[in-house]
């Protein structure tokens, strides 16, 4: 702290910094964040020690002092507009399509060594057919179309070398 200020005031302001640092948290989560604006706080108070008033509290023009900093900061945050010559910033990345088309093609291989019945049953569902239909179609009970679905999922997971069945389960 510099010189020129009563010892007593520096007293003072050295023992508001715990409770000017758990004032600080209120604001922000980053401890950092809060010993900066700590200390953002305790600098303009040094600063403008003339405008305080002997016989008011301290504690509280401290506090006033470091919401206004904060909000002052916050708002200012939300003027910054990024401006940046480096075109670099702006590109958006692009997931490669090479791996998405060569999982397809392991699906289709996987698919092809399913039984009939059971890649039969599992298209239609995939396809958006409701199991009634499925069933309707095929000739045989709702649950077996269940059942067929649920078996061709969990085979089609094994082959693709998936952990379970429910990875498969967007077939």
């Amino acid at each position: 702290m510099p010189t020129d200020i009563d010892p007593s005031m520096q007293k003072d302001i050295v023992a508001l910094l715990p409770a000017l640092r758990n004032f600080a948290r209120r604001f922000v989560v980053s401890e950092t964040d809060a010993d900066d604006l700590m200390q953002e706080t305790v600098g303009r108070m040094i600063a403008h020690l003339n405008s305080f008033e002997p016989g008011t509290k301290l504690k509280s023009w401290a506090f006033t002092i470091m919401r206004n900093t904060y909000m002052t900061e916050y708002k200012r945050q939300k003027r910054v507009h990024l401006c940046s010559n480096d075109d670099g910033l702006f590109e958006v990345p692009v997931a490669s399509q090479q791996n998405l088309h060569l999982y397809a093609m392991d699906v289709s291989l996987a698919l092809d060594r399913l039984p009939a019945y059971q890649r039969d049953a599992l298209l239609m569902i995939v396809d958006g057919v409701s199991y009634e239909a499925a069933a309707e179609r095929c000739g045989c009970e709702i649950g077996t179309i269940k059942s067929r679905v649920s078996r061709a999922r969990t085979t089609l997971a094994e082959f693709l070398g998936e952990k379970s069945a429910r990875a498969a389960a967007f077939l």
